[in-house]
């Protein structure tokens, strides 16, 4: 993206101007429209309407734009603005000096953003964190939601770890390097053929050897946290920003503190978790080098603690074994404390916490390490690497604690009723499933893959673990469950669209019908609707996936045996539809493992695939980090820090009138952007959202934190509020604040497509915009000036020269 124009030939360079300093006698600007787009980002030069934008403040990765006619008006520039804007075809009093704010880069910029895709199921877990239903009188019942969704999201990075080891430790260093044919077939592997007599060659020495990559890979989740931490959500919010008074005894994360409030957002250390998720980073690091580490020992132990073996490594081996327990047992006690401290911003750290107990777990890794690869004669690698329960003790955990996620959510839903919430209060367990279902398909598609890879004739080696076998085996049912939802939902939506047809008719009375143009906007209605059908999708999926996942763990358990196997001595017709569903279910779980990869590699290469895969982080990556330190960074914790400072410091600097405009994810920014603004900046400021989300998927989704109360709270905060929607819109909506002392927020559904037919102001036929271009319609302007209208200009807080300008401490320039 281009972040800077040349000035135009003979216009003359300005020097940089002080902080309160005024070069002209003409009076500051006194309106401004602060622009912040949605998902999968734009230009500057889209967002204004012109090709000649300039940077104002801010970076490469978010920065505030305006246009360039634009760039001398106001505190901010040289002050000849309006002269500028006359020779660049902006007259004075033409509407509000437009500024964007351009935040695409924090979710979609170099191709280290590729290596995000294997940070999906944590990014799905920590958004269960934020889906509770709200509960302001129950505060021990929150924690508990907290604390059960953040033992799941651990439980998600012992299985990718554990996945890791199966495919280095058990397919490749234990199965294949200890059976000659395989080692014919893969060269690279003769020095650890027990058949090469090397010193490689004993079966503890190559499952050190291989552990290399899990703890490599471990190590690499604890880098991209560490470094997008600092990259992102290091940045403090605005120090003058107020939220409920208190002490750090309150419950963190929960309503208590906010009732008054209606949202959590408004607390001053919302966006700013920093103790959290270092604790939380320190953790999961020491769980996965633990992972590593038993994985390495058990089978050495299990080998040792037999008549006749060495005295003593019988007996370090149960010692080794005993402080793997305790470490462990330190992590989950480290996950079980409190979570965030909303109140105030978490400026200190847990230090012994985050050095020690990392570094515990690597010094007991390098002592397993070193035990496992003592010398033992006789010692030989038949069948799978002992340990292989592991997998089958981390699947029921994962249910159980879905289960209890699900008691308390549906405690909470109903001690506070919510008809709007998704899935009446259950949207969060729901959301935990499916991201460790998620997790267990890629850890199952990675250890299927290398398997067949190894041993395409499948009679070498025994293989992965059966569950994760079985696991594959209940996709194909899941895909014909979902199949024969989305024929319902077309069925539903052709019906739909068929009487939609009529309410366009009834629109246009006295003009000639257009059949197809009929059929157009009936269909646009119809499937916008599609969005609001969403918790049925994920209820009958997650339902789904409870049910055969309970089968596949059930039966196992039960057989020890791959479905094949187990119906081999079944009728004929049990038999044929396990053959098919394990085939099929492998076949697909390679094929979804090789669209993960090419995806990634795409989006590695490729600025375009890049991008779309940044939507995906845009709806993701909004919430902070408070269950699962290596999910994608929160974006929102620099962007809602961006737009507070903007705000605050031309309010106080000019004492005019602001139109904050949200579209799309650009107004939840703007929400919380609004929510963290002082009382005094709020006066001041008015909130212009079209196409958002606010209550269609985020009220119903996150209904403790844009829930109803929530709503009215923000419209008492910030009364000058319109909102924009169309029917055709698939994402945006109406708000429904439910408060009547207030003017109503949303406006009446805008037409769209804006003709029918044929018309003087529209000679050729009108697109239907549904989600986009919304500021082309007359109703955008004619609300923005409505707003500014209801605003009334205060003097500033600082006159100019009479103090120091308010600094950004973090990127160290004014804001």
């Amino acid at each position: 993206m281009e972040r800077a124009r040349k000035r135009p030939v003979g216009q003359r360079e300005q020097p940089p101007a002080g902080p309160y300093e005024v070069r002209s006698a003409k009076p500051p600007e006194t309106e401004l429209e602060l622009l912040v787009h949605g998902v999968g980002g734009t230009t500057p030069e889209k967002m204004l309407g012109d090709p000649r934008t300039v940077r104002v403040t801010g970076d490469d990765t978010a920065a505030v734009f305006r246009r360039a006619g634009d760039a001398g008006t106001g505190p901010d520039g040289s002050g000849a603005g309006g002269e500028a804007g006359r020779r660049h075809g902006r007259e004075p009093g033409s509407g509000p000096v437009r500024e964007a704010y351009v935040w695409c880069n924090l979710t979609s910029g170099d191709g280290s953003r590729a290596l995000w895709l294997l940070l999906l199921p944590f990014m799905v877990v920590n958004l269960a964190h934020w889906m509770r239903p709200a509960a302001p009188d129950r505060p021990r019942v929150v924690r508990l939601y907290g604390l059960l969704v953040r033992l799941a999201a651990l439980t998600l990075t012992v299985l990718l770890v554990a996945a890791a080891c199966e495919v280095a430790l058990d397919l490749v260093a234990w199965q294949c390097a200890g059976v000659q044919d395989c080692v014919r077939r893969h060269s690279w592997l003769g020095f650890l053929s027990p058949a090469a007599g090397g010193w490689w060659s004993a079966p503890g020495r190559r499952l050190a050897l291989a552990a290399a990559l899990p703890v490599t890979l471990t190590g690499l989740l604890w880098y991209l946290s560490h470094r997008t931490w600092r990259a992102y959500e290091s940045h403090r919010p605005l120090p003058s920003a107020t939220g409920p008074a208190g002490d750090e005894q309150e419950p963190p994360g929960d309503d208590a503190g906010s009732a008054a409030h209606g949202s959590a957002l408004v607390r001053a250390g919302f966006w700013y978790g920093r103790r959290l998720v270092a604790r939380l980073r320190a953790a999961h690091t020491a769980a996965g080098l633990l992972t590593v580490a038993g994985a390495v020992t058990i089978p050495a132990v299990r080998f040792d603690h037999r008549p006749g073996g060495p005295a003593v490594l019988d007996v370090l081996g149960p010692l080794l074994a005993a402080a793997l327990l305790v470490c462990g047992a330190a992590v989950v006690t480290v996950v079980c404390r409190r979570g965030r401290d909303e109140r105030r911003l978490d400026q200190r750290l847990d230090r012994h916490v985050v050095r020690g107990l990392p570094l515990a777990a690597l010094a007991l890794l390098l002592l397993g390490l070193v035990y496992a690869g003592w010398s033992r004669p006789g010692w030989r690698s038949t069948g799978r690497l002992p340990g292989d329960p592991s997998f089958g003790a981390l699947m029921p955990a994962q249910g159980v604690l879905v289960v209890a996620l699900a008691v308390v959510a549906g405690y909470l839903h109903r001690r506070r009723p919510d008809p709007r919430a998704a899935m009446r209060g259950l949207g969060g367990p729901a959301v935990a499933l499916l991201a460790c279902a998620l997790g267990g398909v890629i850890s199952g598609g990675v250890a299927q893959r290398v398997s067949d890879w190894l041993d395409g004739t499948r009679a070498l080696l025994t293989g992965p673990p059966v569950l994760l076998t079985w696991q594959a085996s209940v996709i194909p049912p899941l895909l014909a469950v979902l199949l024969l939802l989305a024929a319902g939902l077309a069925l539903h939506t052709a019906r739909l669209a068929r009487a939609e047809r009529h309410r366009v008719r009834r629109e246009h009375p006295g003009e000639p019908e257009d059949p197809s143009r009929t059929r157009a906007i009936a269909h646009a209605r119809a499937m916008a609707t599609l969005t609001d059908r969403a918790p049925l999708v994920v209820a009958v999926l997650t339902a789904t996936t409870l049910v055969l996942g309970s089968v596949a763990l059930a039966g196992a358990l039960a057989t020890r045996r791959t479905p094949e196997g187990a119906a081999h001595h079944t009728h004929h017709l049990v038999r044929a539809v396990a053959e098919t569903s394990q085939a099929l279910g492998s076949w697909l779980v390679g094929l979804g493992f090789l669209l993960f990869v090419t995806w990634g590699r795409r989006a590695y290469k490729d600025a375009s695939a890049r991008r779309t895969i940044g939507i995906l982080w845009d709806v993701g990556t909004f919430w902070p980090r408070a269950a699962h330190p290596f999910a994608p960074p929160c974006y929102a914790e620099r962007a809602v820090l961006d737009l507070t400072w903007r705000m605050a410091t031309w309010t106080r600097r000019t004492g005019g009138r602001l139109v904050l405009s949200g579209h799309s994810q650009g107004s939840v920014l703007a929400a919380a952007a609004a929510w963290q603004l002082p009382p005094s900046v709020r006066g001041r400021v008015a909130l212009l959202t079209y196409g958002s989300p606010l209550e269609r998927l985020y009220g119903r989704w996150f209904p403790a934190h844009f829930g109803p109360p929530a709503l009215a709270a923000l419209h008492h905060d910030i009364d000058c509020w319109r909102n924009l929607y169309r029917r055709t819109d698939p994402i945006g909506g109406p708000v429904r604040v439910p408060d009547d002392t207030c003017p109503d927020v949303d406006h009446e559904p805008l037409r769209d497509p804006l003709a029918y037919g044929r018309t003087p102001d529209h000679p050729l036929p009108a697109p239907i915009l549904g989600h986009s271009d919304y500021q082309s319609d007359p109703a955008f302007t004619r609300e923005r000036a409505r707003l500014l209208t209801r605003l009334r200009p205060e003097p500033p807080d600082r006159r100019p020269g009479t103090g120091p300008e308010p600094r950004d401490e973090a990127a160290g320039a004014p804001a």
